[in-house]
């Protein structure tokens, strides 16, 4: 018996194992293994291909299984390592084959075809092994080879992939060698590589005033931590939200793959990209866009796409309530099980989140000028949309200013992205595994190691704000990258007074 490597996404990668067998029967040849309508058509287009090709099948039953058997399989790659497994039974040692893994669909006359799957089978396959090679059809090749962790062999016809697996010369002059520009100019941090943004196409330089607000903005790009903007209409909430991305911590080479393969799921394009992910879904969205899922598949949604990156909730209040309560368990768990009759899969929501939202309404609530036409029956029930166990996961509230004429822009992204590198570096130095915003309850013990000062703040805080346990465990990490600005190696009192005033939520 001899075998293929090959692979499916359903609820996940799977990593299939294609075998074939020739016995003594009736000329015939079955695929079994749960395998799908378009993996069972490519019983005629492989007999089409072979005899394309002018191979004579043997008088003898084929029998090729897709294993694991109990696992369903779908997508007409499968075609190709079928082929070969038959056009090669005699011809290959077995253990020649073991090593790769086969993707193509195959033409009546032999041709070798992508299908619209493959890329994201592959930078999803890039995740989970490591060097593996792989044989493509020809027209994905480039794109393919600038996945790394990946050594890509391609071909455009059948013939040429089983003179492949018989020619070792033959076989190297098949190799694509491609590397993408952006993992050309890699930034080793704690002996590990990323990749650093240094294009600003938005910049905080162009958000005038809003001092505290952009200091906000800095504490939650260092640690990623989620944060609302509320003011006044035009006082630069959704421009402050959407500059964050640019400022955001490098990411690294999993990060972005995971990231384009995301992406890939959702039919978008497959480039990588040295920012991380932004979305920001309107709020007439529905909830199965925003969390996923579907009627029959497990669809991703846009918590899952934000992974790594950020998820902006323009105007928040006005999204359904529904919404807003089922975005507790991504933010909390940092990943979210999406289960369906045929089809569970579960995505990782390792987001930062951004809400921005007006004080009242009409929006006029904290203006100097304009008069607010909301009664205050009106202002409760506004902002009684978003609930306390919503907003007790929110790291920092900010109220922004009112836009002054004598307002002045004192800072610029690139100025604050050097120092969310400088304190990207010290976590990492620190023996983090997550970014400061992310830490479990046993990382903030670890961690998080404030002086007798700063813990005698916090406990009297606990009881003057009726911090929870969370509320508790939110501050402290907010603490710790306030410290990690002021270069200290443990939370001081003023730190904790920082990350308090921005935990506490102001009341109009």
């Amino acid at each position: 018996m001899k075998s293929l490597k090959c692979a499916t996404y359903t609820d996940g990668l799977k990593i299939v194992d294609v075998e074939a067998t020739f016995n003594r029967g009736l000329p015939a040849l079955s695929i079994v293994g749960l395998a799908s309508a378009s993996i069972k058509e490519s019983e005629a287009r492989v007999k089409s291909a072979l005899l394309a090709q002018n191979f004579s099948f043997p008088a003898q039953k084929i029998i090729i299984n897709l294993s694991p058997s109990d696992m369903p399989k779908t997508g007409s790659h499968f075609d190709l390592p079928i082929a070969l497994l038959i056009a090669l039974q005699k011809e290959v040692r077995s253990n020649s084959f073991s090593e790769f893994f086969v993707f193509g669909e195959l033409g009546l006359n032999g041709s070798i075809k992508s299908t619209a799957s493959l890329f994201s089978i592959l930078l999803f396959l890039s995740t989970s092994v490591t060097k593996a090679k792989v044989l493509v059809p020809k027209e994905i090749a480039k794109n393919a080879a600038m996945i790394p962790n990946l050594e890509i062999y391609a071909v455009s016809k059948l013939d040429e992939a089983i003179k492949f697996f018989l020619d070792e010369e033959f076989k190297q002059q098949y190799l694509v060698k491609e590397t993408h520009p952006l993992f050309s100019n890699l930034t080793q941090i704690c002996g590990k590589s990323y990749v650093a943004n240094s294009k600003f196409e938005l910049d905080f330089k162009d958000i005038k005033g809003q001092t505290r607000a952009k200091r906000a903005c800095l504490i939650a790009a260092c640690g990623m931590h989620n944060i609302i903007f509320e003011g006044s209409p035009g006082c630069g909430k959704s421009m402050s939200a959407k500059r964050l991305r640019y400022i955001l911590p490098p990411q690294n080479l999993d990060e972005i793959l995971l990231s384009a393969a995301y992406a890939s799921l959702n039919l978008q394009d497959h480039e990588f990209s040295v920012l991380r992910a932004f979305r920001s879904p309107h709020h007439t969205s529905t909830k199965s866009s925003i969390f996923g899922g579907g009627t029959a598949s497990a669809r991703i949604g846009e918590v899952a796409l934000a992974n790594g990156g950020i998820l902006f909730f323009d105007e928040l209040p006005h999204f359904g309530k529904q919404i807003l309560e089922s975005l507790r368990e991504p933010l909390e768990d940092n990943q979210i099980h999406i289960s369906r009759v045929n089809s569970k899969i579960t995505y990782k929501t390792k987001f930062m989140f951004v809400g921005a939202m007006n004080p009242c309404p009409c929006g006029n609530l904290l203006s100097k000028q304009l008069n607010c036409r909301c009664l205050e029956t009106d202002i409760k029930r506004y902002k009684a949309k978003i609930s306390e166990p919503l907003l007790d996961r929110i790291d920092l509230h900010v109220l922004m200013d009112e836009v002054a004429s004598s307002d002045k822009s004192d800072i610029s992204s690139a100025d604050m992205q050097r120092e969310v590198l400088h304190v990207f570096e010290a976590q990492m130095k620190r023996g983090q595994s997550e970014l400061n915003g992310k830490l479990s309850d046993e990382e903030i013990a670890k961690f998080c190691i404030c002086d007798s000062e700063a813990k005698s703040v916090l406990d009297m805080s606990v009881g003057r704000f009726a911090l929870t346990q969370r509320g508790i465990n939110k501050t402290l990490k907010v603490a710790r990258t306030i410290a990690d600005l002021d270069g200290s190696q443990i939370i001081k009192k003023p730190h904790i007074l920082e990350a308090l005033s921005f935990r506490v939520r102001s009341e109009a």
